[in-house]
């Protein structure tokens, strides 16, 4: 059963599927811990798309393997940084290469870049592979490349000069090399000679999306293009494979494009458009289709108030496969002439969706009870339940029960959430309201870094809801909360709170909020507005908006959203003196996205205001120095649990203040 932490961390984790050109073999991107139980090591393993054997683990390579993509003759392509055998020497922090795992054999290197190379694509005919390489600016070959690079490391050069925005992205500082695109044919004479379609990009092509059509010919890639004002803006655009020409395909003033994927035929692109926000008007985001010739967008599903997260074309052409967040479940529907057809029926939220050429849908399945597993699917049968295949990571007994609270907002809106109840109690559950991150999002899915189902081991129960802002139920519901974070978000906040506490399993005296990101933001406007909660549990928050607002990884896209004045309207800090509720402070300093400074301006607001003798002081800060948004090494994810369990259960249940030992 769920419930031990460090059992817990063993557990496989499912995160990827790859399928032969041929539909006859699955792959898995499945993540354990090594030896040392220090990190989590990616693998691959065949997965049955029959369903009768059980699964087989291909790789064991000692930094982990990722990116699975088969070649039409059924090799199986690779990214791994691990050492290659034919190499007699090879730094240890050498960067991933592509490797092929032939259908006999051991798996060997195939391509190389100084800078590694990520993100593979192969072409359905012709075998062609287009990479991402990180290749300094002025590097003209890769033997160039790699001389830059040695001549700043034997002089300790660790300098970055930018002439442009943004600089950091996540928890990754940007430069000093850019990503290229690189194409070139595997072939068993010897490795790939990469062909630079992209020599000068700058950040054009960095964290953007791609794909390449069947013959090889046309990569249609996301490209960004700088603005003045520090923005970016996202085009779609088609390259020449053999001359690197490049194309524009779709571009507009008012949208961006990005997630192009190539129709079988290779004559169209399904891919998102997403119109830019306002102060006003929140983003929208729409599937469209266009000719690769050229030729306008068409949207894929007129009138349907739903935004799909991936797409995925049928074998013939003739329809797109596309997931959704849909009423707290992410489903997957089948779009064809202009209708829409659901075809899973039951609570999951489908990702990695794969076509097979008979038409059978393969995808991972996750729901808020249930981790990622593969399964498979029928092509036209709506709201049918999955066929699980056998996989790593078999979901464990859970700690409690799940089900559905319905409440109605201020304005008269229906609103929804989850709530997780703990097994084996008879008396009234102590209630955690976890509140979910974006703010675009949902809880629809198993979470690993945020997982409900380790507080309802140690008995609370715990409320997932989907306020204003929430994805899943349509443009209206988003709109309700755009620019006013502090407004409808909060009141469902409270409102679906209200309806959970009603109940006679929960216990009314005893609550606590927490979030993180987003969800960490409305943790601290809830500590400003309400005493209604024993602890809050904010986790890589914003806390002062003004000081966000140009300090996040993006400020271009957060200045457009919000103006000056809304953002000193919701800024929580502005509430601080008001705040009464014991308050755990998380934060990783290489967290670029929500920097480590509005953690830091909180604690000293929270310290500063404290009249009492330092000892009585109820508030604590767990300070990460080397993890980012969220806290992914393992033990460091186990003391992150310590740590929230052991504050809740202070000053929720009356406990003594336990600190975890690995923080002693």
């Amino acid at each position: 059963m769920i419930g031990d932490l460090q059992a817990y961390q063993r557990i496989p984790r499912v995160a990827g599927l790859a399928l032969s050109s041929d539909g006859t073999r699955l792959v898995a991107v499945v993540s354990t811990l090594d030896p040392d139980g220090t990190r989590f090591r990616p693998a691959l393993w065949e997965i049955d798309p029959a369903g009768a054997a059980s699964p087989r683990r291909l790789t064991r390579g000692t930094t982990g393997e990722s990116s699975p993509v088969f070649t039409p003759a059924g090799g199986l392509l690779f990214t791994s940084a691990r050492p290659d055998p034919s190499v007699k020497e090879q730094p240890a922090d050498a960067p991933a290469a592509l490797w092929l795992l032939p259908a006999t054999g051991e798996p060997y290197v195939v391509g190389t870049r100084p800078g590694g190379l990520g993100d593979p694509v192969v072409a359905r005919g012709a075998g062609t592979v287009v990479a991402t390489a990180m290749t300094l600016p002025a590097a003209v070959t890769g033997e160039d490349d790699e001389e830059r690079r040695k001549d700043r490391r034997e002089k300790k050069v660790t300098a970055i000069l930018h002439a442009g925005y943004p600089v950091r992205f996540w928890d990754a500082d940007l430069g000093p090399d850019e990503p290229r695109l690189v194409a070139g044919t595997v072939s068993p004479e010897g490795p790939v000679t990469w062909t630079d379609l992209t020599p000068t990009p700058g950040s054009a092509f960095r964290n953007t999306s791609y794909d390449v059509t069947p013959d090889g010919a046309t990569v249609v890639a996301a490209r960004r293009t700088p603005g003045p004002g520090g923005v970016t803006h996202v085009s779609l655009v088609a390259i020449d494979v053999a001359t690197g020409e490049q194309r524009t395909l779709a571009a507009d003033p008012a949208f961006e494009f990005s997630g192009p994927v190539v129709s079988p035929d290779g004559t169209r692109v399904a891919c998102f458009r997403e119109s830019l926000s306002t102060p006003t008007t929140p983003v929208d985001s729409r599937l469209v289709v266009l000719p690769l010739a050229g030729g306008e967008p068409v949207d894929a599903a007129p009138g349907w108030d739903r935004w799909a997260t991936s797409v995925k074309w049928t074998s013939d052409g003739t329809a797109l496969v596309v997931t959704a967040d849909d009423q707290g479940r992410s489903p997957v529907f089948r779009v064809e002439d202009g209708r829409v057809t659901r075809l899973t029926g039951d609570d999951g939220a489908y990702t990695d969706v794969q076509v097979a050429p008979d038409g059978t849908l393969y995808a991972l399945r996750s729901a808020i009870d249930a981790p990622p597993a593969p399964v498979r699917l029928d092509p036209a049968t709506p709201d049918q339940q999955p066929v699980l295949l056998p996989a790593p990571g078999t979901p464990e007994d859970l700690p409690g029960t799940l089900t559905e609270v319905h409440a109605t907002a201020e304005d008269g809106s229906p609103l929804r959430s989850w709530l997780v109840l703990p097994a084996g109690t008879t008396a009234p559950a102590p209630l955690v309201l976890f509140i979910h991150g974006g703010p675009l999002g949902s809880w629809n899915a198993w979470q690993w870094r945020w997982n409900p189902w380790l507080l309802a081991a140690r008995g609370y129960a715990v409320l997932l809801p989907d306020p204003a802002l929430s994805t899943g139920y349509g443009l209206d519901f988003v709109a309700r909360g755009w620019g006013a974070w502090g407004a409808a978000p909060y009141t469902d906040l409270m409102a679906l709170a209200d309806a959970a506490i009603d109940r006679d399993d929960i216990d009314a005296d005893r609550t606590a909020a927490m979030g993180g990101s987003f969800g960490g933001y409305m943790a601290n406007w809830v500590a400003g507005h309400t005493d209604r909660f024993r602890a809050i549990v904010t986790h890589a928050s914003l806390w002062a908006l003004d000081q966000f607002g140009p300090t996040t990884d993006d400020a271009g896209y957060w200045l457009r959203e919000m103006t000056p004045a809304m953002a000193r309207d919701n800024s929580p800090h502005r509430h601080a003196d008001a705040i009464t509720s014991p308050m755990l402070v998380i934060h990783g300093d290489h967290d670029y996205r929500v920097p480590v400074g509005e953690a830091l301006r909180l604690w000293w607001d929270l310290v500063s205001r404290h009249e009492g003798e330092p000892e009585e002081m109820p508030h604590r800060f767990l300070y990460y120095p080397d993890e980012n948004h969220w806290i992914l090494t393992p033990n460091n994810a186990v003391t992150w649990y310590e740590t929230v369990l052991a504050f809740l259960d202070h000053h929720v249940l009356g406990q003594d203040w336990s600190v975890p030992d690995a923080l002693r």
